[in-house]
């Protein structure tokens, strides 16, 4: 089979901008509207006068349906669901639900202005509408011409406190930093990896795998290699290599675990308010966030609320001391104080039954203070997000992350909020718990079988406008955009490149190029787990291969090059960091979506998984092509 091609950069792909001022529509209104009111959720204003056979009620989203045919309009829109009303870019995104085919034009009237609203999203069965207006507006109606009648929902009135996006995610380019295995850039500090007290081995009767270092820093994978053979990657190393990251269009930062632990990975942590001693110190930390802020880069720092190490004070306290330890009840015990053996899973509850990671009882509140002291601490000494390991596994969800968000929103309110969720979950992002999830349900779930060629481009348009349905607009512009991290095979491996040591064939490479120009191309951040960029190919399982430290001199260098020509591609239209994301009809091979508000700066992208050129009829327009500047 051929190499597959997309329309975007260099050969791969392509990305066009729309020439302002060439392309608008605006309908007059028809005239006789028919109005309907109900109670507004946000004032009380309104009646359900005229809502004849309608729900009208606004807090569930369902206006009264237009029936006088056999087929309702089934309105749906609520001023107070995140999905339908959400802020970015200074601009209220307004949504409505409709039956597919029932609208045949819409319009937003806010103070006096009427815009006209777009059909977003394509779902079968019905249909999102959107419009935006600037941020100000106070309150709005929508009115909706179907082929029977016209109809005016509404007034609502805008909510005072409505989810918002951060707004410096939606133009940034991340790149995920794996600490221990990125680089060394101080081999002194490398023996404190196996000296430190934090490691607390296994206990008597109970296995696991004492820590080795490793000879050099392209040592060959040892049986330790997951956890425990460590190769000296430190912070230094990452201060040393922020030249490189720059170069690649980088500038965000997401570090993997850096605070004290009894392992490679970090995430069974001794004591969240230190830096391993084996990466470095806070006065290093502060240089490097210092110097990644001086290059316009921000810096995610990765938080385990869920869990920590045997090694963590408080858990030796409780096994030390037993029922009379002040630390005993932070923990879920299955035996009686001073028979617990540090690392024996059946003795307490562990993360999924390691008993290297004994559960925290964040219902207890002096456990939930300390948690909320490490996220203000490292808030207010510089970070500028906080990605939250395995969120789904605390039990009282509900009572500790709207607790935790206001705790740093207050300290700073434009701190970037992640969650590691792995399916696509909308009841995190009410505006209390998370600004965007960890998009795998997008980039493994449509992007990476679209690239392996697995699915046609419709099908993988139809998975992604599920989910901005169904995600707020503000959190589109803040999406955490990945296919692959710490915990999963490399994507060269993910499209059959193998493990390891192999070699990616042109077609593998290909479809790496492909892959990545659609998770560029897509609302919100694209995120790099490090040396991805280079073609590196590794395994998740058995010996976590993934893992294997970066082999700076082996990178591929017209891949990273692709890679950097993608973030330059970005930033040329506003269009493409926006949060507006539109579904366009494809077929076949072609994945195609338009980004950007209609008729003012938007831009088209298209891509083809197949082994063969294919055709497609661009929007009515004049287009500019983002790469080479040709119309």
């Amino acid at each position: 089979m051929k190499s597959p091609r997309a329309l975007f950069a260099l050969g791969v792909a392509g990305l066009f901008g729309f020439v302002p001022g060439s392309w608008s529509v605006n309908p007059d209104l028809p005239d006789g509207p028919t109005r309907f009111e109900w109670d507004d959720p946000v004032d009380g204003l309104g009646s359900d006068a005229g809502a004849s056979g309608g729900i009208g009620d606004g807090n569930e989203g369902r206006g009264p349906g237009l029936d006088p045919g056999s087929v309702p309009l089934d309105f749906r829109h609520s001023p107070t669901a995140p999905a339908d009303l959400s802020e970015a870019a200074g601009r209220l995104s307004i949504r409505f639900r409709a039956r597919s085919g029932r609208v045949e034009s819409a319009h937003l009237v806010a103070d006096g202005d009427s815009i006209p609203m777009h059909r977003q999203l394509d779902l079968g069965e019905e249909s999102r509408w959107r419009a935006s207006v600037e941020a100000g507006v106070a309150s709005y109606e929508i009115v909706v011409e179907t082929p029977d009648s016209v109809a005016v929902f509404g007034p609502w009135s805008v909510p005072a406190e409505r989810f918002a996006a951060v707004d410096w995610v939606s133009g940034s380019v991340g790149y995920q930093i794996f600490p221990e295995r990125f680089w060394n850039g101080d081999p002194s500090n490398d023996s404190l990896a196996l000296s430190t007290d934090e490691y607390v081995f296994l206990g008597e009767g109970v296995s696991g795998t004492p820590p080795e270092l490793a000879a050099s820093w392209d040592a060959p994978v040892g049986n330790s290699h997951c956890c425990h053979q460590y190769f000296g990657g430190d912070l230094q190393g990452i201060l040393d290599r922020l030249p490189d990251l720059e170069a690649r269009g980088v500038d965000v930062l997401y570090l993997n675990p850096i605070f004290a632990s009894g392992s490679a990975h970090g995430y069974d942590t001794s004591d969240y308010l230190r830096v391993a001693e084996s990466f470095g110190d806070s006065i290093v930390l502060r240089s490097l966030l210092g110097a990644a802020h001086a290059r316009g880069m921000r810096v995610i720092w990765d938080f385990v609320p869920n869990h920590v190490g045997i090694g963590h004070g408080a858990f030796r306290d409780a096994v030390e001391r037993g029922e009379t330890s002040p630390y005993w009840d932070w923990f879920d015990f299955r035996v009686p104080g001073g028979q617990v053996q540090a690392g024996n899973g059946d003795h307490y509850s562990g993360w999924w039954g390691f008993g290297s990671l004994p559960e925290l009882e964040t219902e207890v509140a002096a456990v939930r203070d300390h948690l909320l002291e490490v996220a203000t601490t490292w808030t207010e000494f510089g970070f500028d997000g906080i990605r939250v390991d395995v969120p789904g596994d605390i039990d009282n969800r509900s009572g500790f992350f709207p607790e935790w968000r206001a705790a740093v929103k207050a300290v700073r309110p434009d701190v970037y909020l992640v969650g590691e969720i792995w399916e696509q979950d909308e009841s995190w992002l009410q505006g209390d718990e998370f600004d965007a999830l960890m998009n795998y349900a997008l980039g493994q779930g449509g992007v990476l079988p679209f690239a392996r060629g697995e699915m046609p481009g419709p099908t993988a348009a139809r998975r992604m406008a599920e989910q901005y349905a169904l995600y707020p607009e503000a959190s589109a512009a803040m999406a955490f955009n990945l296919i692959t991290s710490h915990d999963t095979d490399r994507l060269a491996t993910m499209l059959g490149g193998g493990d390891l040591g192999g070699s990616a064939s042109a077609e593998v490479r290909a479809r790496h190029r492909l892959a990545v120009a659609v998770l560029y191309a897509l609302p919100g951040m694209p995120m790099t787990f490090q040396g991805d960029e280079c073609g590196f190919l590794g395994r998740s399982e058995g010996d976590h291969t993934a893992r294997y430290p970066i082999q700076w001199e082996a990178c591929d260098a017209e891949l990273v090059s692709y890679y950097a020509r993608l973030g330059a591609l970005r930033q040329a239209s506003t269009a493409v960091t926006s949060p507006v994301f539109r579904t366009v009809d494809g077929s076949g091979r072609l994945l195609a979506f338009l980004r950007g508000e209609p008729g003012e700066d938007e831009a088209p992208a298209v891509f083809n998984n197949g082994g063969s050129a294919e055709s497609m009829t661009l929007p009515a327009g004049r287009w500019v092509d983002l790469d080479d500047g040709s119309t």
